[in-house]
């Protein structure tokens, strides 16, 4: 059995466990503003959390629109593949709903991340919530997932 397990998840009912991801590496390690990071997609957002050893470190979510965002691993447990495997697990959710357009807003440092599993850059740099970001859109083409 894995180490990594990821679980499709009740956003009211996982709350604890998204929010304490989230504010740590959001609010406590990116200086996002507490307002900006909770907003009105979460509640209609299928969201994921990632389980290594049966503690929940990493989260994100999928908008019915297509849209991967607040995609966020605790920093101990990086490098271990829970990036790719969440990722993974929502581009099969993604397409499970048959959404066509998959799109995210990926932060600087994270787009050669993103670009390895498929997505290409589709905008100008940007700042959002104080950090340069990019919009890149998946082609399609599990690259090296």
């Amino acid at each position: 059995m894995s180490e990594i397990v990821i679980k499709t998840v009740d956003f009211k009912q996982s709350f604890s466990e998204i929010e304490e991801i989230r504010t740590s590496v959001f609010i406590k390690e990116q200086n996002v503003p507490i307002e900006l990071e909770w907003d009105e997609f979460d509640n209609d957002s299928t969201h994921i959390l990632a389980y290594y050893k049966n503690k929940a470190v990493g989260t994100a979510r999928l908008l019915n629109d297509g849209h991967i965002g607040r995609m966020a691993v605790l920093e101990a447990y990086r490098n271990r593949n829970i990036g790719k495997n969440m990722l993974k697990y929502l581009l099969d959710i993604a397409q499970a709903k048959s959404i066509a357009l998959i799109e995210l807003s990926a932060q600087d440092h994270a787009v050669d991340f993103y670009k390895k599993y498929g997505f290409t850059v589709t905008s100008d740099i940007y700042m959002d919530a104080g950090i340069p970001h990019y919009t890149m859109r998946y082609n399609g083409d599990m690259i090296a997932i």
